[in-house]
């Protein structure tokens, strides 16, 4: 499960000094999950994960639905916005997509920081359907990236076999796939306990590549806290099998 978080993503990634890694937020949030089931006090566990979202008073988002717009988030000159480009890959998505700063909807950090980004798509998108707001976040982490991230563990493993002593993933599929690639899908409650945000049910998804490098889609049902977005969506923004068709689009992809 530690490994799978990180998709909230360098989320924050220099909101503010000092910056607190999101992948050490989740990987605090994993071991809070872990420990809470093997009997530590409740006690313990809040006061880990509320430590681990320090989030000041968020700011208020009208429940209307919004046209796609980035104009604070970079882009390349004489290129289409990222939110544009990817509403175009999700031909069956009903409501709308607009690109946002989990820094500054969580953080309350305005401008927020512009984040370093692998692939084309890489960033945190606001999807508003069905009278809620939900969240699909896109990462793609190279192969030296990667290799960092896992410290000497196995590159291509078995996400639903959970090691040491973690719980398993739910739901949890894997594929491998022609020219090394494997694709691994799997549901998470997002049960930590207490603390804000409290995020709601999300798929998540991890594809390997042959080089190493590797591909991570939050497909997010929201979050809940004492102001928000939107209310939560009754179920992710994109089913399974529309998560999965995501994935496997090579515009998610940096060009060779």
């Amino acid at each position: 499960m530690s490994d799978v978080r990180e998709l909230l993503g360098r989320a924050a990634e220099d909101a503010g000094r000092p910056v607190i890694s999101t992948e050490a937020v989740y990987a605090k949030a994993a071991r809070v999950r872990w420990r809470r089931r093997a009997g530590v006090s409740a006690a313990a566990v809040c006061a880990v994960a509320a430590g681990a979202f320090v989030v000041p008073q968020l700011t208020s988002g009208t429940t209307s639905p919004r046209t796609s717009s980035v104009g604070s988030l970079a882009q390349e000159p004489g290129e289409s916005p990222r939110d544009v480009r990817l509403l175009k890959l999700l031909p069956h998505l009903t409501g709308t997509v607009e690109e946002v700063s989990f820094a500054d909807i969580i953080k309350h950090v305005s401008p927020p920081p512009e984040p370093s980004r692998t692939g084309p798509l890489d960033g945190q998108y606001e999807i508003r359907q069905d009278g809620g707001v939900g969240f699909l976040t896109i990462d793609v982490m190279d192969a030296k990236a990667v290799a960092r991230k896992l410290g000497g563990s196995p590159q291509v493993k078995n996400l639903c076999k959970p090691e040491n002593g973690e719980p398993a993933r739910a739901d949890c599929v894997r594929e491998e796939l022609s020219g090394g690639r494997v694709l691994t899908i799997w549901s998470d409650d997002m049960d930590y306990g207490e603390g804000t945000p409290q995020w709601g049910l999300e798929l998540v998804g991890r594809l390997t590549l042959a080089d190493g490098s590797q591909l991570a889609v939050r497909d997010s049902t929201g979050f809940e806290a004492d102001v928000v977005q939107g209310p939560l969506l009754k179920a992710p923004p994109l089913t399974r099998a529309q998560l999965r068709e995501l994935m496997l689009r090579t515009e998610l992809l940096p060009a060779e």
